[in-house]
């Protein structure tokens, strides 16, 4: 690949930063440097037409954690650890919201729903029954109780008599989002060069020498590493991909309900998207296979998904599917996300366990920080 000489000179140049991964962290990460560097030449590279990961392709939760997840979480990590998860996810909220602000991105605070199915009374009971310790646990964050005990008034079927509802849970529309960081990223005067991978690189004395595409070669000052569930493709960490599969129905004549659902710890969620329903998850069905990046679609988890709008969501109302997609996650052992120099000149910020809508701007900070 011969590039021009105007290429060459306009994007590829004298880099300050290179950044891999045009997702939230990735862009969040530009628009912090930006602010510490005025005059810094900073190039994301992004392998895709658009970002690859899950950025542009969740579910659109501004969430924190439903109470299944903050108690499965206390079985891993110490109570201030789950304390600083959550206040992390809050503040990364927070600073999204403010960089994109919520009319661009349709954020909605309608509140969030824990469904339990029958078949989970014990589930259903110990999170019913802690209901008060963990809103003391969070009372730090929120000042207020987060979680309550509602009963259904969705006719939801095949689920326990009570919800839990959280609150402070929003939702919001992924695409604009994306599109508003985008927006930002252009006016502070940062290149975004789509379908350009980082297939390698090497340390020098005096920085970074990349490979784009397995064609191109540069020289960077800095490499920072934002690609989340690919992340391993670049560094050794502790990280895995994990696949999250998702349909969204055509328009109903009549919606049920408007806000944001979890079912199984968090396995499945559904929201409303206007007058659609958009209903995902099932990699528990089969860890294995999901543990991928490559996107696509299984009979297993798109059969399962149907059935479960067919019998538990939408039980009353007839609906078709208008379109089905996947997106790359990145998960490890613990829900912390990785933020951390790798050597002198390249730094990580990576694994935000399907948190990043909520963590992503955060993580972005972290990593500017850590250069």
């Amino acid at each position: 690949m011969h590039l021009s000489y105007w290429e060459h000179t306009t994007w590829l140049k004298d880099i300050d930063y290179a950044i891999v991964g045009s997702g939230i962290v990735g862009l969040s990460c530009a628009l912090e440097l930006r602010e510490k560097h005025p005059r810094a030449k900073i190039v994301v590279f992004e392998k895709g037409m658009l970002p690859s990961g899950a950025s542009t392709k969740n579910a659109g939760f501004a969430c924190f954690g439903s109470i299944s997840e903050i108690l499965d979480d206390l079985k891993t990590h110490s109570e201030a650890e789950v304390l600083q998860l959550v206040k992390d996810r809050v503040s990364g909220l927070e600073l999204l919201r403010k960089t994109v602000g919520d009319a661009a991105m349709e954020y909605r605070e309608y509140g969030g729903y824990e469904l339990f199915r029958t078949e989970d009374a014990e589930l259903y009971e110990t999170c019913l029954s802690r209901i008060n310790e963990v809103n003391d646990l969070l009372r730090e964050v929120f000042a207020s109780d987060v979680f309550s005990a509602k009963e259904n008034p969705f006719g939801f079927l095949n689920i326990q008599k009570q919800l839990v509802y959280n609150t402070f849970e929003g939702q919001i529309n992924t695409g604009a989002m994306m599109k508003g960081l985008l927006s930002k990223t252009s006016e502070a005067d940062i290149l975004v060069l789509n379908s350009a991978e980082i297939t390698s690189y090497s340390e020098t004395s005096s920085g970074v020498a990349i490979q784009v595409n397995n064609l191109v070669d540069t020289n960077v000052r800095n490499l920072l590493i934002a690609t989340n569930g690919f992340g391993r493709e670049l560094v050794s960490e502790e990280v895995a991909p994990a696949r999250a599969q998702v349909l969204i129905t055509k328009p109903l004549h009549k919606l049920p309900f408007e806000g944001t659902f979890h079912l199984e710890k968090g396995f499945y969620y559904c929201r409303n998207v206007g007058s659609r329903v958009l209903f995902g998850g099932g990699r528990n069905l089969d860890f294995k296979t999901e543990e991928t990046t490559e996107t696509g679609l299984t009979p297993l988890v798109q059969n399962t998904l149907e059935e479960l709008l067919r019998t538990t969501i939408l039980p009353d109302t007839a609906f078709e599917i208008e379109s089905r997609w996947s997106g790359i996650m990145g998960v490890g052992p613990q829900k912390k996300p990785i933020v951390r120099q790798v050597s002198d000149r390249v730094f990580c910020g990576i694994r935000l366990g399907g948190m990043g809508v909520a963590i992503g701007s955060s993580i972005g900070r972290q990593l500017a920080d850590l250069v």
